[in-house]
């Protein structure tokens, strides 16, 4: 790259152009109009916006409290209150401008025929790609999340693999034994991409009460706390999808350039962004520069050349990580 010339923010995923590599997480910004009432946010800034999780029919969610303040993070257990994928794909994505951003539904369900039956909605409707948030409480399996099980996880790619040819990202859950291992599963059950990772589970108790803060007892933790973790899934997961050209969104506690920087090395093609915007709704402009700033440093032309570039220690790491 020349001296003069400014490199791009410019990604593909998927086949899908992202004007940015930064994408705007499920469940932080609603049905991707809540933050455009905010001055001087846009997004266009962004390469792609993840709406709110979607059922097959509208569900209330949990009794308050839904979402708890921690050191570094924030617990939430809001779940899934949203009017029903009915209700989205007819009154809310006709409102939405695909001119400005790509849009990614995120389906949910609480068993394999549910999301299907989601994913086949949105396949038939604007929506540029489908993300799987395999997360959720397998209901007919007894309360085992489909996201633990690498089985159940592969069986709800399948089935929604038969529903749609959009591409298909699944969100992998950092509450398993082998992130690795449940990718590859993905992978040959037809999964396209990866969202890497899902909150942690954790609990706030109140001391006086005696009880747990959170209404559901306990919640999904985001934020700063969970970045190193976050970013050791990606680089687990990278290892397997990189033979298979298989991308990656990285998210987990990214509030800087720097931290977006941090996953691109460790392997994640675009990065999410969530809780930073509940304190500061205007960081994706902040990464955006910052990202731009160095890639031209180290005069690279485009995000692409960073992508998986970290290269380990030759030293081998204690199993107990001691």
């Amino acid at each position: 790259m020349s001296s003069n010339s400014q490199p791009t923010l410019n990604t593909d995923f998927c086949g899908m152009s992202f004007n940015s590599p930064i994408v705007l997480l499920s469940g932080c910004v609603g049905f991707g109009e809540e933050y455009t009432r905010v001055n001087g946010f846009s997004n266009r800034d962004v390469g792609a916006v993840c709406l709110k999780g979607t059922t097959q029919d509208a569900r209330l969610g949990n009794q308050p409290h839904r979402v708890y303040e921690t050191p570094q993070g924030m617990l939430n257990a809001i779940g899934l209150q949203n009017p029903g994928v009915d209700h989205v794909v007819n009154q809310i994505l006709p409102n939405l401008d695909f001119t400005e951003t790509r849009f990614i539904a995120n389906v949910s369900g609480s068993s394999v025929e549910e999301y299907y039956e989601v994913t086949r909605r949105f396949d038939d409707s604007p929506i540029d790609a489908i993300e799987i948030n395999i997360s959720c409480p397998n209901v007919k399996e007894g309360g085992v999340a489909f996201g633990n099980d690498p089985a159940m996880s592969a069986k709800v790619v399948e089935t929604c693999r038969k529903a749609t040819d959009k591409p298909l990202i699944t969100k992998l859950s950092p509450n398993q034994t082998d992130i690795a291992s449940n990718a590859k599963g993905c992978i040959e059950a037809g999964s396209d991409a990866f969202s890497v990772i899902n909150t942690l589970m954790g609990m706030a108790i109140d001391i006086e009460s005696r009880t747990p803060i959170i209404g559901n007892n306990q919640g999904g933790l985001s934020g700063p706390a969970i970045k190193p973790v976050a970013l050791l899934k990606v680089h687990q997961v990278y290892q397997v999808c990189k033979t298979h050209q298989i991308p990656i969104i990285g998210q987990g506690g990214i509030t800087s350039a720097e931290d977006a920087l941090e996953f691109i090395i460790a392997g994640a093609s675009a990065v999410g962004i969530g809780t930073a915007l509940f304190y500061d709704p205007l960081v994706c402009k902040s990464i955006n520069t910052g990202i731009t700033e160095y890639l031209k440093s180290h005069q690279l032309s485009s995000v692409d050349q960073l992508v998986g570039t970290l290269q380990m220690n030759q030293s081998k790491p204690s199993k107990c990580g001691c």
